[in-house]
């Protein structure tokens, strides 16, 4: 009885060190709207409409399952663009993200007033360990929870592995500069979402297409290597 006393404790204990909370903290206003997207916020757009902000508490590896939650509270005002907000040191200076514990901002941005940043592929790695990859034979080293980007050139044929002897290879080969292309180096068996918030899909093994919302996400809490 004891022994399995000592088990289920230490297994709440597991629990509650990967606990997440995610809570809608401000709600300044709400927006009526039936934008299904979540973009991030570019330091250039105008006229984006503050409704509230989501506090994010304790640490998890599932991105996809904190993203789906903060994609809930979002929609509950009207929310389809967001930018991280820093806390601040005592001397007034941003913090650096700490992915245990950080603030996000919602707002409302008319679609004529987005301005989207295209022509990038974007790469990322998992959440849990270094991920080598190949693009166009380049070798590169991405360590957990970061990202690099690369400039689009239409036409042009991508090919990226991820550098094992059982590994995954995909190529893509844009036509236009017009938009960016999202992909994720998963260490895990990924289930696709259908929900069409933070989808994943084009899977070829570990190597895997994301939705642009999420992927937005992902590049506002990881850290891009340059």
């Amino acid at each position: 009885m004891i022994k399995n006393l000592v088990v289920a404790i230490s297994i709440f204990c597991i629990h509650l060190c990967h606990a997440q909370n995610i809570y809608l903290t401000k709600v300044e206003k709400t927006n009526d709207n039936t934008d299904k997207f979540l973009y991030k916020k570019t330091e250039t757009a105008i006229d984006a409409e503050y409704l509230g902000e989501i506090e994010v508490q304790g640490f998890s590896r599932d991105d996809a399952a904190v993203f789906s939650l903060i994609y809930k509270k979002a929609k509950e005002i009207g929310a389809n663009t967001f930018s991280l907000k820093p806390f601040e040191n005592i001397d007034g200076t941003p913090q650096d993200l700490n992915p245990s514990n950080y603030r996000i901002v919602l707002y409302y941005t008319s679609k004529e007033k987005l301005i989207d940043q295209n022509g990038k592929l974007y790469i990322f790695a998992s959440s849990d360990k270094d991920q080598k990859i190949s693009v166009n034979k380049k070798d590169y080293l991405l360590p957990p929870r970061s990202y690099i980007t690369l400039d689009i050139i239409p036409g042009e044929v991508y090919t990226i592995s991820t550098k094992k002897l059982l590994g995954s290879t995909i190529k893509v080969q844009p036509k236009t500069s017009d938009e960016n292309l999202y992909f994720q180096v998963s260490s895990l068996k990924v289930k696709s979402d259908t929900s069409g918030t933070g989808g994943l899909n084009l899977k070829s093994g570990d190597i895997i297409g994301l939705e642009k919302s999420y992927a937005e996400f992902l590049s506002l809490i990881y850290i891009q290597n340059k």
